[in-house]
C-alpha cells in the first residue's frame, strides 16, 4: 500500500507528513485548493484510496456510493468506513465520528485514506480539521489551517466549526 502525493489535488498534508485527499462525490463539485493546480498535478484516474471514509445522511446513500464505486481495477473492493452525517449538520453520533476519524488518521501513516461528502467542504472539512487535531494542530487553528491549505470555503457552518473547536485527541479514545 501507498500513500497520495502532495500534488493531487484534494490532498491535505498533515504536519506529521501523513497525506489525506478529500473530496466531493460529485466530480462537478470537486474542491480546488487555495492555490491553482498545474496540468502536471492531475490525479491520474486509476489513484483511488484504499481506505474511503465517507460522510453521508443515510445508509441509502452509502450504498449506492459503494455500489457506484464498485472495484479499484484490480479486483480488489475499495475498503470504506460510513459516518452517518447530514448535509450541513453534525454526525449523528459524534463518538462513532470520532473513532472514525482516528481510524483515518491511523491508517493514512501507511495507506491512502480519502474522506469524502457530497460536495467535498462542509462535512469533508470538517472532518479534515478533526484529523489536523489529531495531528497535532491546536482546536482553536484547525479550522484555519483546512481553509488554507484544502479549500478555502471549508467547514460551511458554525456549529461545524464548533464541533472542530471542541474535538480532542482524547474525543477520539
Amino acid at each position: 500500500m501507498s500513500t497520495w502525493t502532495t500534488r493531487e489535488p484534494g490532498v491535505l498534508a498533515l504536519p506529521s507528513g501523513r497525506l489525506v485527499r478529500g473530496r466531493a462525490l460529485s466530480a462537478s463539485q470537486q474542491p480546488s485548493r487555495s492555490r491553482p493546480e498545474s496540468p502536471s498535478q492531475s490525479t491520474p484516474s486509476d489513484a483511488r484510496a484504499d481506505f474511503e471514509l465517507i460522510l453521508l445522511g443515510t445508509l441509502r446513500q452509502f450504498e449506492a456510493q459503494t455500489a457506484h464505486a464498485g472495484e479499484t481495477g484490480n479486483g480488489t473492493a475499495i475498503e470504506s468506513r460510513w459516518v452517518k452525517w447530514p448535509d450541513f449538520r453534525l454526525p449523528s453520533d459524534p463518538a462513532d465520528a470520532a473513532a472514525a476519524f482516528a481510524e483515518a488518521w491511523a491508517r493514512a501513516a501507511s495507506e491512502r485514506v480519502g474522506v469524502t461528502c457530497a460536495g467535498g467542504r462542509g462535512r469533508t472539512g470538517t472532518a479534515l480539521a478533526c484529523l489536523a487535531i489529531l495531528d497535532g494542530v491546536p482546536p482553536a487553528e484547525a479550522v484555519a489551517f483546512v481553509r488554507e491549505h484544502y479549500h478555502p470555503r471549508a467547514v460551511e457552518t458554525p456549529w461545524q466549526r464548533r464541533f472542530v473547536e471542541h474535538f480532542t485527541a482524547e474525543t477520539a479514545t
